[in-house]
């Protein structure tokens, strides 16, 4: 069968009746027919155009604002690659389960993800020090530039490819800091963890099972049903979208606000790295701008929605909100600090990020501390109760 393109120029040429076998004139005629044919067929060649399509999977369920983070991130690459390129995101369990999404990627089974690293944490606990512990201090934004200013990106490809996992990293999305949690009654004091059957991912594993909690890592989609059932006595997830849209408040009505187990958080957008590399450098360039992008829009959402839905938990929900007692923050540094010291000690690669980490933190949190104004005193000034309007 001959190919589309040569039919164009083969067949679309004007029919000639053959009168005088070679005549100069007739010689002249075939060659301007010649010309103008190639002049038609050019600019079909020129439009003609494939479309190299990605499967991804986000590691959440369809409902949650995660997934559509994951969403936005593909439709601003297939606006930007005007019909070259068109990413298509399926929920979490499509494909394979949340937490198989990375070795699905490395293996080609989908050509992207969509998730966060501390998923990762079986595979090198390296790996959950983006986003799971107190970092130093750090927030998401400081963690972020520590990860593409200050070494983390390269320490993330070196775990990864002594893990043999041929993925390309893209880490971007700074989530604020995570709430304690959803509990059947308000934690009061460090002892009330003890033996308590507790949700979290990542290094919060050790922290909490340091501090006596009973840990079982869950996915999102998985936690409102395992503490309907009993399952779990509680749990925590991110932000007050996720938990509302997820179903928190239908079944436990006490969150306790403010933790260093997740302080700040980062998504990881993920590709496999041999389909990657097959794209053209104008399709790469696209994805470097979507993914920026993307990490800007997703905090000004995050902020909207967040604050929105914070007060719908509160009025409609009749979710109660507490602050996690002092001591009880406190305790979670002591035991991160027993927690690092032991991996440190059995990890290699695990002290390396760790040391980068505390160097960048040490410096850029002294320009940050001495710098920012303290915004909860403006605020208390203009909101706080019985201040005058």
């Amino acid at each position: 069968m001959i190919p589309e393109a040569q039919r164009a120029r083969y067949f679309l040429q004007p029919e000639t009746t053959v009168t005088d076998n070679n005549t100069p004139r007739r010689r002249s005629l075939l060659k301007g027919a010649a010309i103008a044919a190639g002049a038609m067929s050019a600019p079909m060649l020129a439009t003609a155009q494939t479309t190299t399509t990605l499967r991804f999977q986000s590691t959440w369920p369809s409902k949650d604002i995660f997934h559509e983070y994951a969403q936005d991130f593909a439709g601003r690459v297939n606006s930007m690659a005007s019909g070259k390129l068109k990413i298509e995101v399926l929920a979490a369990g499509s494909v394979v389960p949340a937490f198989q999404m990375l070795d699905a990627v490395n293996k080609g089974t989908l050509d992207g993800g969509h998730g966060v690293l501390a998923y990762w944490y079986g595979k090198n606990s390296a790996l959950a020090l983006w986003g799971s512990g107190p970092a130093f201090g750090m927030d998401p934004n400081m963690v972020l530039a520590w990860h593409h200013h200050g070494g983390g990106k390269a320490l993330l490809e070196e775990i990864y490819k002594s893990l043999n996992i041929d993925v390309v990293s893209y880490v971007y999305g700074p989530m604020p800091t995570q709430p304690l949690g959803w509990f059947k009654k308000p934690i009061a004091k460090v002892g009330d963890l003890k033996g308590l059957k507790y949700r979290t991912v990542g290094l919060a594993v050790d922290i909490f099972t340091e501090m006596g909690a009973a840990v079982n890592p869950l996915p999102g989609g998985d936690i409102v049903p395992a503490l309907d059932r009993g399952l779990i006595d509680a749990a925590e997830f991110n932000n007050a979208t996720s938990d509302r849209l997820l179903g928190f408040p239908d079944v436990v009505k006490n969150c306790m606000l403010q933790s260093f187990h997740q302080s700040g958080e980062q998504f990881e957008i993920l590709f496999n790295k041999t389909k990657l590399n097959t794209l053209p450098a104008e399709l790469k360039s696209i994805i470097d701008v979507a993914v920026n992008a993307s990490s800007a829009e997703m905090t000004w959402k995050a902020i909207e929605r967040n604050s929105k839905d914070y007060i719908e938990l509160k009025t409609k929900d009749k979710v109660k909100f507490y602050k996690t007692p002092d001591a009880i923050l406190r305790a979670q540094l002591v035991a991160w600090d027993k927690v690092i010291a032991k991996k440190s000690g059995e990890n290699a690669l695990f002290k390396k990020v760790l040391d980068s980490q505390k160097a960048y933190a040490q410096r850029a949190g002294q320009w940050q501390n001495d710098y920012m104004v303290d915004f909860k005193m403006a605020y208390n000034h203009y909101f706080a109760k019985g201040k005058k309007a």
